[in-house]
C-alpha cells in the first residue's frame, strides 16, 4: 500500500491506472476509521481495479464552535487499517495544497442542503461539495463510495455529480451499527460511559418509528410522535430533529405514499449524532435487514 500526500503524485498514480485500462474506486474520509469506513473499502475491493482511501479533515465543512481542532486523528492507526481492509492508495493531502493562499472558490447545493442538518449547520454542505469535488479532480474514480448514514450527504453528491457532469458513479453501504444498534461514528469516542448507553435510544426509537409504519400508519406526525416519545425517555438526549424526508428532494411529506426517510439528529452530552432509516410501502423491500459487516460486533442495517 502507498502513503501519498501530495496532489501530482496522487494524479499521476490514478492516470496510470487508467491509462492501463483499470478502475478507479475512491472512499474519502475525515479518518478515525471504525467497521463503517471498512465496509466501504470492503465494498471498494468489489469493483477491482486501484482502491484509493482519502484521509483529509475538511476545515470547510466545521461551523464555528464545532470540533474541526479536536476532531480525532490518528494516521499510523488509520493507515494499517486501510491496509488490512485492501487499500492500494491512502491519499493524505496537506491542507496547505487543497486550501492554498488566496482560495475562494466553493460549490454548493442549497437546495437539497436546507433542510436536516443543513438547517443546523449551514455550511456544512457547502465545505463538503467543494472538498469532495477537488478530491474527485485528483483522484479521478470511476466509482466513489459512501455510507448510507450520512444519507443527505449523499443525495447531495449525487447532484452535484449530476449537474456538473462528473463521470463519476455515486455507490452507497448501509448502515454499520454497533452489536446495540447505535450507528457507528467517529463521534462515538466523545461520548462518555454514561452518555453511551444513553446514545442507544436513538436506534430504539427509529425501531419504534418503522414499526409503527410496518402496522400501517402514513401519517408523518404520527410516526414522528413515536420517535420523539421513546428519545423523551432519556434524559441525557436531546433531540435536534426528527424528520420524515421525501428520498430524492429531502422535503418534508406529511404522508408516506411510495417511501421516506426517517432521520433523527440529537446531541446526547455535547456529541451530535445523526441516523436514519428508509419506510418503504413496497413490501418486498427492507431497508431494516440485519446482516454481518464482518465482526461479531457490527451489523449493516
Amino acid at each position: 500500500m502507498m502513503v501519498v500526500n501530495n496532489i501530482r503524485k496522487m494524479r499521476d498514480i490514478s492516470a496510470r491506472a487508467r491509462g492501463e485500462g483499470g478502475r478507479v474506486v475512491f472512499v474519502p474520509t475525515m479518518g478515525s476509521l471504525h467497521e463503517g469506513h471498512l465496509s466501504l473499502l470492503k465494498r471498494g475491493a468489489d469493483f477491482g481495479g486501484l482502491l484509493v482511501m482519502s484521509i483529509f479533515v475538511n476545515p470547510l465543512q466545521f461551523g464555528p464552535g464545532e470540533d474541526y481542532l479536536t476532531y480525532p486523528r490518528d494516521i499510523d492507526r488509520d493507515t494499517e487499517m486501510a491496509e488490512d481492509a485492501g487499500a492500494d492508495v491512502v491519499f493524505i493531502p496537506n491542507e496547505a495544497e487543497i486550501y492554498p493562499e488566496g482560495f475562494q472558490t466553493s460549490v454548493d447545493v442549497p437546495f437539497l442542503g436546507r433542510n436536516l442538518c443543513g438547517h443546523f449547520r449551514p455550511h456544512h454542505f457547502g465545505g463538503v461539495t467543494t472538498v469532495l469535488l477537488k478530491l474527485f479532480n485528483i483522484v479521478e474514480p470511476h466509482v466513489a463510495i459512501f455510507g448510507e448514514k450520512d444519507y443527505q450527504q449523499i443525495v447531495i453528491v449525487r447532484r452535484m455529480v449530476s449537474d456538473l457532469n462528473l463521470d463519476i458513479e455515486i455507490d452507497t453501504v448501509p448502515v454499520v451499527r454497533e452489536r446495540d444498534g447505535l450507528a457507528m461514528s467517529s463521534r462515538n469516542g466523545y461520548l462518555k460511559p454514561d452518555e453511551r448507553m444513553a446514545a442507544g435510544a436513538i436506534y430504539k426509537a427509529l425501531l419504534a418509528g418503522k414499526s409503527c409504519f410496518d402496522s400501517g400508519s402514513r401519517d408523518a406526525s404520527i410516526i414522528i410522535g413515536e420517535v420523539e416519545d421513546v428519545l423523551s425517555v432519556q434524559p441525557m438526549v436531546s433531540i435536534q430533529y426528527v424528520k420524515i424526508c421525501d428520498l430524492d428532494t429531502l422535503e418534508d411529506v406529511d404522508t408516506i405514499e411510495d417511501g421516506a426517510l426517517l432521520a433523527v439528529a440529537a446531541m446526547v452530552g455535547r456529541t451530535r449524532l445523526i441516523d436514519n432509516c428508509k419506510l418503504y410501502t413496497t413490501p418486498e423491500i427492507d431497508s431494516c435487514t440485519d446482516g454481518s459487516a464482518g465482526t461479531e460486533r457490527a451489523m449493516v442495517w
